[in-house]
């Protein structure tokens, strides 16, 4: 199955809970081999970036196989209502 914006988004929210995922595919032509992640969810409470970053890279294990650039930002559910006050 080829890796999309909304194959990313669903196993984010369904294996680790994210409440707000967004999903931005940046390779040129839009051809699923870079993808940039915001995801959101209140298993990152108390965890440091690293694990942050590990239980999304564990998450999308299968998916990394095929994405040659994967960029993340990880944020608690306080981090990102604070974030979107700014």
């Amino acid at each position: 199955m080829p890796v999309t914006p909304d194959l990313i988004r669903e196993k984010l929210i369904a294996e680790i809970g994210a409440i707000h995922v967004d999903v931005e595919d940046t390779s040129p032509n839009r051809c699923a081999a870079s993808f940039k992640v915001l995801v959101v969810s209140p298993q990152f409470e108390g965890k440091a970036l690293l694990q942050r970053h590990r239980l999304v890279n564990n998450c999308l294990a299968e998916e990394l196989k095929e994405i040659h650039a994967f960029e993340q930002k990880t944020l608690t559910p306080e981090q990102w209502e604070k974030q979107k006050a700014q």
